[in-house]
């Protein structure tokens, strides 16, 4: 382990926090009292499980799945996460949660990051009511392309750049950035999503005495000590084949002292004006008048192609789509989640 490090929990990413904290206050945290989390009266939440046909599993993580679902009354699709609340309250992750479900009532205005539609609760579960997506993960065509093309990766970091930019607007930074959480929307354009590791409350000026996310390259090594080695201490190795642009975009990416690293001193306008980006109209980029380079070519939402066999194949538990006589109440599980339930007044999809 390297000095000063002090790992916390995570949900299966890597998270952890300096002994001695730099310059810099540490992001407000919900008021908490008796173990619980509340962030002040919930809307009226009207939905219930039994609203949906659950179709399918798409996804899975350490506390639940996501699930394709249609909307009984209207017909819509949406990807509804749900968790388990004896999981997260077993590795006292309620404030993730909360943070997550926080940062998404904020992103319903950006085109690059999923929309939370509505939230609810029962007294075992917490859906999420997401935006339904189904051009599959970044990482799912990485995989099966091996590498893209410049101007198709341009394309995808100007998009995602886009989207880490308005959250940083937001005082919130993202850290748990990778393929992964990275989607393709049946027209190819990104959308960025998983806001569990999101930090809220950073000024501009600030730093933070926590790190978050998933080991992955170029640093990677199976000895976590190696690898946090390589980090601070292994220089850059960039593989041949990529423009002078890109290079130096990686390298000030990646620089290892902060304070000379891109976006250091003016943030999403430091890699707007990046050489690497010259060819991107960012206006129209925002405003999704640029072609994506790939199209997923989804013939509606029920093609599940992009999606993992692993996750479509698996049975949808009937537990996961039925309504408890009792409806999350104030005590007992449901009490660590205080002001999850959100029900937007101007849907008439909720209105009964």
């Amino acid at each position: 382990m390297v000095p000063g490090l002090v790992p916390e929990q995570s949900p299966s990413d890597h998270c952890y926090r300096m002994d001695s904290s730099p310059a810099g206050t540490p992001s407000p945290q919900p008021s908490r009292a008796n173990g619980n989390i509340n962030l002040g009266p919930s809307a009226n939440p009207n939905a219930r499980p039994t609203d949906f046909d659950f179709l399918k599993v798409i996804g899975k993580g350490s506390y639940g799945k996501v699930l394709l679902a249609k909307h009984k009354s209207d017909g819509t699709f949406y990807a509804v996460k749900v968790l388990q609340k004896k999981s997260i309250l077993k590795k006292k992750e309620q404030n993730h949660i909360m943070a997550e479900r926080s940062v998404l009532l904020k992103n319903v205005q950006h085109p690059f990051l999923v929309g939370l539609r509505y939230s609810f609760q029962t007294p075992e579960k917490l859906y999420f009511v997401l935006d339904y997506v189904n051009g599959g993960e970044l990482f799912f065509h990485l995989q099966r392309e091996r590498r893209f093309l410049e101007p198709r990766a341009r394309f995808y970091a100007a998009e995602v750049a886009s989207a880490i930019g308005y959250l940083h607007s937001l005082n919130v930074i993202y850290r748990d950035l990778k393929p992964e959480n990275i989607l393709l929307d049946c027209q190819g354009h990104v959308v960025l999503t998983d806001f569990g590791l999101c930090k809220e409350g950073v000024e501009p000026e600030e730093t933070t005495s926590t790190f978050c996310g998933t080991p992955e390259p170029p640093f990677y090594s199976q000895d976590m000590s190696q690898m946090y080695e390589n980090i601070l201490y292994q220089p850059l190795r960039i593989p041949g084949g990529q423009t002078v642009a890109a290079c130096d975009l990686l390298q000030g990416l990646l620089h290892k002292d902060q304070r000379q690293r891109l976006g250091s001193k003016s943030d999403f306008l430091e890699i707007k004006n990046h050489v690497f980006f010259s060819p991107i109209n960012w206006d129209d980029l925002y405003h999704k008048r640029l072609t994506p380079p790939f199209n997923p070519n989804v013939a509606g939402p029920a093609d599940l192609k992009h999606f993992d066999p692993e996750f479509t194949q698996e049975a949808v538990s009937k537990s996961i789509g039925c309504t408890p006589d009792a409806v999350a109440s104030s005590s007992g599980a449901s009490s660590a989640f205080l002001g999850f339930s959100y029900a937007p007044e101007d849907e008439a999809i909720l209105d009964y």
